[in-house]
């Protein structure tokens, strides 16, 4: 059974700066998770918290970006949720990494697309140490591997900026079950398919994967 309760910490103090890593030990309600993020968001904006980056599990449901268009729900066999973030239709569920990354762009530059090449880049440095070519695609958004001769998706991104403070993030297929995704159009191109590490032949756990992740961040974010 799911638990409710959701165990991270809330920063209190001022002042901040730095970035700080956090890691849901449990499934994460999305609406629960949404509401953490936009708490958090303000308290960046008003200087009381650090930029977050938060890695979670979601119990299986859909999400409907900005650009979703009724018809990419095929199967609504899981829970559906509108949000705010940029993209189409995406699948979130056990075996997924989400990476929710709460971001000050005012010291950023204050330049949304920087920040979505930024996530890109890091998925693109994470496969990499794993041994998996990771590219962009013009027109598509996420990062995309070579699966049996197929294009196909492994991590997808949708961000939501609100006073120049960027959230959402990303979510990363580590060994989810693919066939969840039968029932959306993922990111409304019906013509590729996803693919995770496990799918590729890869063993990894959540914790090997989130280590190469952590490895990554200064790189990326500078931090």
């Amino acid at each position: 059974m799911l638990k409710m309760a959701v165990k991270i910490a809330t920063p209190v103090s001022t002042g901040h700066s730095g970035l700080e890593w956090q890691v849901a030990p449990e499934p994460v309600p999305y609406v629960e998770a949404v509401k953490i993020m936009e708490q958090r968001v303000a308290d960046i904006e008003a200087g009381r918290a650090p930029e977050l980056i938060w890695l979670l599990e979601h119990p299986p449901l859909y999400t409907a970006g900005t650009s979703a268009a009724e018809s990419e729900l095929l199967d609504a066999r899981f829970p559906v949720f509108k949000t705010g973030r940029g993209g189409r239709f995406t699948y979130h569920g056990p075996g997924q990494r989400v990476i929710y990354c709460m971001m000050d762009l005012r010291k950023r530059g204050r330049d949304v697309r920087a920040h979505v090449c930024r996530l890109e880049e890091w998925v693109i440095r994470v496969l990499k140490d794993i041994g998996i070519k990771g590219d962009r695609r013009a027109g598509r958004i996420g990062i995309w591997v070579d699966d049996k001769r197929q294009e196909k998706k492994i991590a997808a991104i949708g961000v939501r900026v609100r006073r120049w403070i960027a959230y959402h993030g990303l979510s990363f297929n580590v060994n989810p079950d693919l066939s969840h995704y039968a029932g959306i159009v993922p990111c409304g191109l019906a013509e590729f398919g996803v693919t995770s590490l496990e799918a590729l032949g890869v063993k990894a756990t959540m914790g090997d994967t989130d280590k190469i992740f952590k490895n990554q961040t200064k790189e990326i974010f500078g931090e």
